[in-house]
């Protein structure tokens, strides 16, 4: 009978050990990917390229544009069927820009926002 509670002891440690490290690495590969996403976008930014420009290059690299969306009602109907958790920065950020365009780039969503003049201004990343 003792041996049975070390082994079950062993068998519950080793899978408590196991489950803490899958966990762990999930959330350390989540946080990964959305960081590259996000400098990748801040990189461009700060280039400030136009909305034509900007779709060429994400084209040429994988990236496929959904939506353009330049009405306040179409920026809130995209951020409502794509925005997850980022809706509310996804209006407000739509709200000052003239227009938003919708990029995805494998299981990531770029909400890219343009002013009157097509020049990028902003963008918010949001993981699918």
């Amino acid at each position: 009978m003792k041996r049975f509670w070390i082994l079950a002891g062993a068998l519950a440690v080793t899978l408590g050990a196991l489950t803490l490290a899958m966990l762990l690495g999930s959330a350390s590969f989540d946080f990964r990917r959305y960081t590259v996403h996000r400098q990748r976008l801040q990189k461009v930014l700060r280039e400030q390229p136009s909305a034509d420009r900007l779709t060429r290059g994400l084209a040429d690299e994988g990236t496929t544009l959904l939506a353009v969306a330049r009405t306040h009602e179409e920026v809130a109907r995209e951020a409502s069927r794509r925005g997850g958790k980022s809706t509310a920065e996804i209006r407000e950020k739509g709200a000052r820009h003239a227009e938003t365009r919708v990029y995805q780039s494998g299981d990531m969503l770029y909400f890219v926002f343009f002013d009157g003049g097509g020049v990028m201004r902003d963008f918010t990343c949001v993981s699918r």
